[in-house]
């Protein structure tokens, strides 16, 4: 099976790359290394993975199409995981430009370039960001996600929405992840846990929204790499039971599915934040702050579909999973 990796350069895109090549899959990885957060970062996970034999890396701009179609054209291409995407809930709201340009336009040339170029299945990152405004919790696939509540969520369920209409159009088979804040060694600057930790042992105060109120369905990464990969052999089907009447939201007539993946138990803020503290071996000092525009109380996810179609189970616990991202970034960053 040859894959072609969008987002190769991100935190997902990086995990996932090492995954497939330690099983032997060909990987052809996509990334436009753009300046969103730290370039040097971005940089040294592509010299940890360039050292991988069955790989070749190519920067690519997803927006560029003619650029991206050649790179269908010269690869026998069976599978895609989508995972490039301009991410990030607060800086939708100062550059919203960047992620119509990336989510929507980007999407659309990977849809295309899929439809003419015979892609067995195409996997791609949507976000846990679409249910907006649901306070019914667990948040189920099956829930209406017609609320969004910052431009990054729309965009993402405009991916699920453009999907939906290429696997009607032209049968190719689409699955949607639903990522619940994903965490781990190697992660995103401008996530919290991340920015947390580097405050924290900087001596600087760590600013809590919502005052503290919050509760989040962090997912460690190997979990999340570990439910991508189940899902590459198993491209949707059209459900023979979806009523019209009463549509099932996560499923269709058409070879398209969507899924929530996350740990499925979500954690206090303030219990996640002693938990970093106990790991660093540091206090917090800590103000308490209302909540941000486009931010949401809780996550939470129902993972009941994933885990009886794959098997999918998350095992890493928050204590395991922090600690294995502080042991990291004190390596990372030289902290003693």
């Amino acid at each position: 099976m040859k894959i072609l990796l969008t987002g190769t350069a991100g935190f997902i895109g990086m995990h996932l790359l090492e995954r497939l090549i330690s099983e032997g899959f060909e990987v052809v990885g996509l990334d436009n290394i753009n300046s969103y957060y730290d370039l040097q970062l971005k940089d040294d996970r592509l010299k940890q993975i360039k050292k991988l034999k069955g790989f070749s890396f190519h920067k690519v701009d997803l927006v560029n199409r003619e650029v991206l179609n050649r790179e269908f054209e010269d690869q026998e291409i069976d599978v895609v995981v989508n995972l490039a995407a301009q991410a990030g809930v607060r800086y939708s709201l100062e550059n919203p430009h960047a992620y119509v340009d990336s989510n929507v336009v980007g999407f659309v040339n990977i849809l295309e370039a899929c439809r003419h170029h015979q892609v067995k299945h195409l996997i791609y990152a949507s976000s846990s960001s679409v249910y907006g405004a649901n306070v019914k919790m667990p948040f189920s696939t099956s829930d209406e996600v017609n609320h969004p509540v910052s431009l990054y969520a729309a965009t993402k369920k405009s991916n699920e929405l453009m999907a939906h209409t290429y696997s009607h159009l032209y049968n190719i088979p689409t699955t949607g992840l639903r990522f619940f804040t994903v965490y781990g060694p190697w992660g995103r600057p401008d996530m919290a846990y991340f920015s947390f930790t580097k405050d924290i042992v900087e001596g600087k105060t760590i600013k809590v929204f919502n005052n503290g109120e919050m509760m989040r369905d962090f997912t460690y990464i190997g979990d999340i790499v570990d439910g991508i990969v189940r899902l590459l052999d198993k491209p949707p089907k059209a459900d023979p039971n979806w009523n019209r009447e009463q549509p099932n939201a996560s499923s269709s007539y058409a070879p398209y599915k969507v899924y929530n993946i996350g740990n499925n138990q979500p954690v206090k803020l303030m219990d996640f934040i002693e938990t970093l503290e106990k790991h660093l071996g540091i206090k917090a000092k800590k103000e308490f702050l209302p909540m941000q525009p486009g931010d949401v109380k809780a996550t939470y996810a129902d993972i009941d579909e994933l885990q009886r179609d794959t098997g999918f189970k998350p095992s890493t616990t928050i204590d395991a999973g922090l600690k294995k991202f502080v042991d990291w970034y004190k390596k990372y960053y030289n902290v003693k």
